[in-house]
């Protein structure tokens, strides 16, 4: 039976070629835009760039005044994966990556830059790691800490679904897991960032179970936390609460 072989469609390909170009362009423009003036070779492994974050450290604090707890929890060197609560349209796990690298004086990155250019670029030079198991590994695996979000919610003090997914990493990592509660208010500069003791699982176990067990443990310690800190005060007005994210 004769068979007929359907070339590509020139007009398709060319298409298809100029938008992967243009998207490679725009990544590129966006890293340069970035830093133009800072030193040559100043990210790292992961693509986060030490001397932007310094610079931009004073708008930061322009938007969020973080007080940090717990701090101790947290190890001198080895790397751990932090799991913070994160309310609907809300910015946690940047300002928690921000500030507990201002308290630990360690470069902290967080989960969850998108795939695509210039806002992925430009989160990957904050500190941004893509929401993949492998990715996080690694990171874990070179003693950095890392902050994931839960799944976001609708009120401050509730804590979403932990993905078992990222929490397999740090188990497969051999690293630690800390639960993170965060507040914030979109109405004031006034945020916190309490870091609970170590998550430890009742028993050893094999298998995808380990995984799901650990990150409802997870999910248990933050609530707890977030209940424990019931009406945060911070030295600011009432009004500074209202509306917390």
């Amino acid at each position: 039976m004769a068979q007929v072989l359907r070339l590509p469609n020139s007009a398709t390909t060319a298409a298809t070629t100029a938008a992967a170009s243009a998207a490679h362009v725009a990544a590129i423009a966006a890293e340069a835009l970035l830093a133009p003036a800072l030193p040559a070779f100043a990210v790292d492994d992961w693509g986060r760039d030490d001397h932007l974050i310094r610079a931009m450290s004073p708008l930061i604090r322009l938007r969020w005044q973080v007080s940090v707890g717990g701090d101790q929890h947290l190890p001198a060197r080895a790397g751990a994966l932090l799991v913070t609560n994160q309310r609907r349209f809300s910015s946690s796990p940047l300002f928690v990556a921000w500030a507990l690298s201002q308290a630990t004086g360690r470069p902290v990155r967080f989960v969850g830059r998108p795939d695509n250019a210039p806002l992925g670029a430009a989160l990957r030079r904050f500190g941004g790691l893509l929401s993949d198991p492998a990715e996080v590994e690694g990171a874990l695996r070179h003693g950095e800490l890392v902050v994931m979000p839960t799944s976001a919610t609708n009120h401050p003090r509730h804590a979403g679904t932990v993905d078992h997914a990222l929490i397999g990493a740090a188990v497969t990592a051999g690293v630690h897991v800390y639960p993170v509660a965060s507040m914030s208010s979109p109405i004031g500069r006034g945020a916190r960032a309490e870091i609970g003791p170590v998550v430890r699982p009742r028993r050893k176990r094999r298998g995808p179970l380990a995984e799901v067990e650990m990150a409802e443990m997870v999910r248990h310690s933050l609530q707890k936390i977030l209940d424990e800190m019931g009406g945060l005060r911070t030295g600011m007005t009432p009004i500074d609460w209202l509306g917390e994210d």
